[in-house]
């Protein structure tokens, strides 16, 4: 009998051999995925952060990073956000580039939230009557998030006041938010002081997506990363450390993320041209040194790019 390693080599082979046949044409022209941000929660510049890059950041509007988030789009013009970050107000222009949405109060289809960490939630304060006073945007998120969110201030004055609309979501649950765009949330183990926490599954006519911005590590997981990444074309995943040292004062037990070497060595060869790296913290050196990725260790592996398309 072989043992459980066989089996899971076999698993992936086939589902690499799988996916290599269904629709790697990127399909723009029906759906697509833009990349609206790489950074961790507080962007870069990052607050009170003296480092080489973030000082530069602040003298050099180009250099700066925004929060990590992904938006959908679909043909039939339906806009929609992964996360509402603090950089909320830039991602929905970027998302809409020239063209002005047709309702101002209402500029996006819906909201999907990860959790309740303040880079993926607290972009939601911009829809309130102080800002834009926005009308039933739809936030699509998990019943324990949704609970946090209309029953705690101050965001359930923008369930009140009718600036959002909340729809549950059930983790593991595919729903279609648009003609050609589908889901499924995905819970992954994280820190979860007041919410859950999921990735999404994106899919589009012809392409599949992964998002998984944070999560504690991987092993600790109920799935293997590799199987999730075999099943889709692309994955964008919690790059968050480079090394377990970044941050004075703190350890991995207190912030635990994957670090970028962990992921590269769960991932076989074939699956690293899938993977970009997001919600990368101003501590971490690819920020700056991107061509560490070309150490044979994490070769195939590349950094998401602000303003990056990808068709589904």
């Amino acid at each position: 009998m072989g043992s459980p390693w066989d089996s899971g080599v076999v698993w992936l082979s086939a589902a690499l051999a799988l996916s290599a046949s269904a629709g790697e044409t990127p399909t723009a022209s029906h759906a697509r995925a833009v990349v609206l941000g790489i950074a961790q929660d507080g962007g870069v510049p990052h607050i009170g952060c003296r480092q080489e890059l973030c000082v530069a950041a602040r003298a050099d509007p180009s250099r700066r990073h925004r929060v990590a988030s992904v938006g959908l789009v679909d043909a039939d013009g339906a806009r929609f956000l992964i996360d509402a970050t603090p950089d909320l107000a830039s991602q929905i222009d970027s998302l809409w580039g020239s063209e002005a949405p047709p309702d101002r109060q209402r500029p996006l289809s819906g909201i999907l939230l990860t959790h309740a960490h303040v880079g993926h939630y607290a972009g939601l304060m911009s829809l309130g009557r102080e800002a834009l006073g926005a009308r039933g945007v739809p936030v699509y998120a998990t019943p324990r998030m949704c609970r946090f969110l209309r029953e705690n201030g101050p965001w359930s004055q923008l369930v009140s006041l009718g600036n959002i609309e909340l729809r549950e979501l059930t983790p593991g649950t595919e729903i279609a938010l648009s003609r050609h765009l589908h889901v499924t949330p995905v819970v992954v183990p994280h820190r979860d002081e007041f919410s859950d926490t999921v990735g999404f599954r994106v899919r589009g006519p012809a392409r599949s997506l992964l998002y998984v911005p944070d999560i504690d590590k991987w092993e600790r997981w109920d799935r293997r990363i590799e199987e999730e990444v075999a099943r889709v074309d692309v994955a964008l995943l919690d790059g968050t450390f480079f090394e377990p040292t970044e941050i004075p004062g703190r350890t991995q037990a207190d912030i635990p993320h994957p670090l970028v070497g962990e992921t590269a060595s769960r991932l076989p060869a074939p699956l690293r041209g899938r993977v970009r790296f997001i919600h990368l913290n101003h501590t971490n050196r690819l920020l700056w040194e991107p061509q560490r990725l070309d150490d044979p260790s994490l070769r195939g592996l590349t950094l998401a790019r602000d303003g990056e398309e990808i068709g589904l």
